[in-house]
C-alpha cells in the first residue's frame, strides 16, 4: 500500500511538472527546448514535448512573419494606386477649373490622365495575377510549341518599341528547331515582360532574345546591353513592388510586379529565372524548358 502511495504521488508530481512546462510553452516562457526537464524515465516524452516546443516556435515565427508580408503588401498597394488616382485626380481638376479651355494645356492634361489609367489598369490586372498565384488558383495549359515561331512572334509584336528607341531587336533560333513544353500564354507574359524592361532600360545598343539547347531541357534568354542592376539589387528583384529604378518605373508605367509574376509562373514550369548583370554594361534574364 505504501508502495502504491508512493508511485501515486510520484505520478502526480511528474502529471504536474507536464502541467507546468505546457503551460509555459504556451506562454512563450521557454527560450529553447534545451530548457524543458522532465527526467530520466520520461525521456521520450520529453523528446516529444520539445520537438511540440519547436514547432510551436516556428509556426509563431511563420505567422509573424505572414502578417509582416500581409501589413507591407496592403501597404504597397494602397501606394501604388494612390499614386495614379492622385494624378488623375489633379488633372482632371485643373482641366475644370479653367485648364479645359486652354487649348495649349488642355489636350495634353488629358492624355496624362489616360496614361496614368492605362498604369492603373496595369496595377490591377498585375495585382489579380499574383493573387491567383499565390492562392494557388492559377490554371496552366501545358503543351508542346514550336519555339523558333513562338518566339520569333513575339518579338515582332514588340519590334515597334525597339525602334521608337533606336534599339537593335534581335532574335537568335534554335539551330534544332525544338518543341517545348510550357504554358504558352504564361511563358508570352513572362517574355513581353522581359523584353519590355529591357527595352526600357537600354538607352542604346541591343536587346537579343535567343534560345541555347542544354541536352533535354533548353534555355530562353533576354539579354540587353542597357544600364545594368547593381549587384545590392540583384537577390530583391524579384520582390513585389521592388524596383531599382523607383520614379522611372512609375514614370513609364511600371507596377512593381511584373518579375514577381514572372518568377512564379516560371517555377510553375518546374524551372527557375535567373538574372545576370553588371552596371553600365546590361543584363541577361533567363529560364529553361523542357523539350
Amino acid at each position: 500500500m505504501v508502495i502504491l502511495l508512493a508511485i501515486g504521488a510520484k505520478r502526480r508530481k511528474e502529471l504536474s511538472r507536464i502541467g507546468i512546462i505546457i503551460k509555459s510553452i504556451r506562454e512563450n516562457s521557454y527560450k529553447n527546448p534545451d530548457e524543458i526537464k522532465l527526467g530520466r524515465h520520461l525521456v521520450e516524452l520529453e523528446d516529444e514535448i520539445k520537438a511540440m516546443f519547436l514547432r510551436t516556435r516556428t509556426d509563431i515565427a511563420n505567422l509573424k512573419k505572414l502578417e509582416q508580408v500581409r501589413t507591407e503588401f496592403l501597404g504597397n498597394v494602397s501606394h501604388e494606386l494612390r499614386t495614379p488616382i492622385f494624378t488623375i485626380q489633379g488633372f482632371l481638376e485643373t482641366l475644370l477649373d479653367g485648364a479645359l479651355y486652354d487649348k495649349k494645356v488642355n489636350r495634353t492634361f488629358l492624355q496624362k490622365a489616360v496614361q496614368h489609367t492605362h498604369n492603373l489598369n496595369n496595377l490591377l490586372n498585375d495585382l489579380i495575377d499574383i493573387s491567383m498565384i499565390e492562392s494557388g488558383q492559377m490554371r496552366m495549359s501545358f503543351r508542346y510549341f514550336d519555339a523558333n515561331e513562338f518566339i520569333s512572334s513575339i518579338v515582332h509584336e514588340l519590334k515597334t518599341h525597339a525602334q521608337n528607341k533606336n534599339i537593335e531587336l534581335t532574335f537568335i533560333p534554335d539551330e534544332e528547331n525544338s518543341r517545348l513544353f510550357g504554358d504558352k500564354e504564361k511563358i508570352k507574359q513572362v517574355l513581353v515582360n522581359l523584353i519590355m524592361n529591357a527595352i526600357k532600360y537600354t538607352e542604346r545598343g541591343r536587346v537579343e532574345i535567343g534560345i541555347v539547347n542544354e541536352g533535354k531541357r533548353a534555355k530562353v534568354y533576354v539579354s540587353d546591353t542597357g544600364i545594368g542592376i547593381a549587384a545590392s539589387d540583384l537577390e530583391r528583384i524579384f520582390e513585389r513592388f521592388y524596383r531599382v529604378d523607383k520614379d522611372r518605373s512609375r514614370e513609364q508605367g511600371g507596377t512593381g510586379l511584373g518579375l514577381a509574376i514572372c518568377k512564379h509562373i516560371i517555377e510553375a514550369h518546374g524551372s527557375k529565372i535567373e538574372v545576370k548583370s553588371e552596371l553600365g554594361k546590361g543584363s541577361t534574364f533567363s529560364f529553361t524548358l523542357k523539350k
